[in-house]
């Protein structure tokens, strides 16, 4: 099998005569049409940089805003020497103008799409002429920002050999501390049209270097490398540090403007990427130019990538629960179903053993069907759920034995086919499941009083699968477990996704969280439910938990705990503590374990497994409670 490429999405964008109206509302749109025609000069001709002055040059083209003014004019000549190849994905090169202008705003380099292999090469003096375009990378609805370039190039070749523009040391003392401007109200909150203040901004400043041939030193790794050969540095190693080496997202205005995604413009054939960890280092000299993607934004693609260094980042490992303590664990694994390598099952396996200490109870998200994303009606999960416990039987742990409902077909989202759902895994030999018969896909669970404590109609139970909160959607799962003769009430939930939100780069600033709706809504289902048991039963032993896809200030996890119903146990811990899963290099809080107000004194561990790795098992990281009931 061909080794994975890194992700690209330049596309040439075709501009028509709407391209005004386009701009002005930050909404462009690209097609994937280029042509290219290259003419090698055999004659030594003068030096690219004595082009006559009334040539158009890059800076005039990048302007000092982040949309060409030339946008959809043809321009004839432009002169540059080459900084960069790609031959693979996005296919092109990237030139730059020795000769800068004095406007810090204005960048000198300027990516050309040419859709086929280039023939040009690095150090290549070239003149190009073609369509000034503005590719929107993911497309409009995605709110990215938008890449300059020339498309339907014709490139002549003047000389080849020459020196490379000097590239711009990108640092900690370079990037601003401001993440971005608040965007222009009457644009839609679009920065777009406002003026870099590359000085003042992270955003602006790397806008400014759009194309441009740049250079980072030793810098710390704090995005592992992933499958699509890319990883993410810090060029400020103190940003939101954590002790592990990753850089904590903590709130929505810590950004960390020090990230920046790393590729090469080596082909994977001739140069395997390096497997890098969190917390280790790219030592030495990376340098090439600066692109911008659909997949984490302002990207440097290395012509010369940096050596990395190993620093030992180690699996964690959580304590043992202690013989009057109950152990509650959450799990997100990922889309596991039987037609996974058994070397999968193993490895998850071992993971609840070794790096859990085999908990009493643990919830797991994305158990998928008996036969994956083969989408033939299948929604038992049970032969899954066999190979998974037998595996953990196997790596030493507990016979668990399991409780689940399973879905109607397609309609709890994830991978079409799967049916993804929550699943209990319980240790009979330390807790006890209270099976109350009726619950199904579609059959509410409720709350009742009995013998003067609270209890389930069904159980297990889904709460409240009618409401259209849970539309296309996984309907949380509530248990009634009893430990040492007391009853707990744990809720299985795994809150819809992201998929939709704008990115931290987006135009918009700040970015659109059109997700957050869907899962506030379900936050506040699950928190009426809870204030429902604790109605009945004020000290009720209640436990919610999952994969709430959200971080621990937003408003849905303030939704959960309303009204002092529930505490975020993730809170317990310190600030740089607080994470569960690596996205873009930011160490982010997604899943979550939560108490009633009974559970007053608890152990909570955000188990580091998984998210800081290249090699993954799972691409979240297990939660632990520990408390006495």
């Amino acid at each position: 099998m061909p080794s994975p490429l890194p992700r690209t999405a330049h596309r040439a964008a075709a501009v028509s005569a709407v391209v005004a109206a386009a701009l002005a509302a930050g909404l462009l749109t690209g097609s994937a049409s280029a042509s290219t025609a290259t003419d090698t000069s055999t004659d030594q001709a003068s030096d690219v940089a004595t082009t006559a002055s009334n040539t158009t040059r890059i800076h005039d083209i990048q302007g000092s805003t982040r949309i060409s003014p030339l946008a959809g004019r043809q321009v004839t000549g432009v002169p540059g020497v080459v900084t960069g190849v790609r031959t693979y994905g996005s296919k092109g090169f990237w030139f730059q103008d020795p000769q800068a202008d004095d406007d810090p705003a204005t960048s000198e380099g300027l990516f050309v799409y040419t859709g086929s292999a280039p023939t040009v090469a690095v150090g290549d003096a070239v003149t190009v002429s073609g369509t000034v375009t503005e590719y929107i990378p993911g497309g409009t609805s995605s709110g990215n920002q938008s890449l300059t370039q020339i498309s339907k190039p014709t490139v002549t070749v003047v000389s080849s050999g020459n020196p490379l523009p000097t590239a711009t040391v990108v640092s900690a003392r370079s990037v601003p501390s401001a993440y971005a401007p608040e965007g222009d109200p009457a644009a839609g909150g679009s920065i777009n049209g406002r003026t870099l203040q590359p000085r003042t901004y992270a955003l602006d400043y790397y806008e400014s270097l759009e194309g441009a041939n740049v250079r980072i030193g030793s810098s710390r790794v704090v995005g592992a490398t992933d499958p699509h050969a890319e990883l993410w540095v810090t060029v400020k190693p103190h940003e939101n540090a954590n002790r592990r080496g990753g850089a904590v997202y903590g709130s929505y205005t810590s950004q960390n403007t020090g990230r920046l995604q790393i590729q090469s413009l080596t082909p994977l054939s001739q140069q395997p990427f390096p497997k890098a960890n969190v917390g280790d280092w790219l030592t030495g000299t990376t340098e090439g130019p600066l692109d911008f993607n659909q997949f984490g934004g302002y990207t440097l693609t290395a012509r010369t990538l940096g050596t990395v260094a190993d620093q030992g980042l180690e699996r964690e490992v959580t304590e043992a629960q202690r013989p009057g303590e109950l152990a509650v664990a959450t799990y997100n694994v990922e889309n596991l179903d039987p037609s996974d390598p058994q070397e999968k099952f193993d490895a998850l396996a071992k993971a609840v053993v070794d790096n859990l200490a085999s908990p009493d109870i643990v919830a797991l998200e994305e158990i998928q069907d008996n036969n994956g994303a083969r989408n033939d009606g299948t929604v038992a999960a049970d032969q899954t759920l066999k190979k998974f416990t037998d595996a953990i039987t196997a790596a030493g742990g507990p016979a668990y034995e399991w409780r689940t409902i399973d879905p109607v077909n397609n309609k709890d989202g994830g991978e079409p086919g799967g049916n993804i759902r929550q699943v209990f895994l319980f240790n009979p030999d330390r807790v006890s499941f209270t099976d109350r018969a009726g619950g199904d896909a579609a059959t509410a669970t409720g709350v009742v009083r009995e013998k003067g404590r609270a209890a389930l109609t069904h159980s297990p139970g889904r709460i409240d699968p009618a409401n259209a909160a849970w539309d296309n959607s996984r309907k949380p799962l509530a248990g009634e477990f009893t430990f040492r003769g007391r009853t707990v009430f744990v809720i299985a939930n795994h809150f819809g996704s992201k998929g939709g939100d704008e990115s931290l780069v987006s135009h918009h600033q700040p970015p659109n969280r059109s997700s957050e709706t869907k899962r506030l809504q379900q936050a506040q289902t699950v928190n009426t439910f809870v204030k429902d048991i604790l109605q009945v039963q004020r000290t009720a032993d209640v436990v919610v938990l999952g994969d709430i896809n959200d971080f621990e200030f937003s408003a849905t996890t303030q939704a959960l705990a309303d009204g002092g119903a529930l505490y975020p146990a993730v809170l317990s811990l310190p600030r740089d503590e607080r994470y569960s899963y690596v996205y873009q290099g930011n160490s982010q809080v997604l899943d979550q374990i939560l108490t009633s107000p009974s559970i007053r004194h608890f152990e909570y561990d955000s188990v580091h497994i998984n998210a800081e790795f290249a090699d993954q098992n799972s691409d979240h990281d297990p939660q632990v409670l520990r408390f006495r009931p």
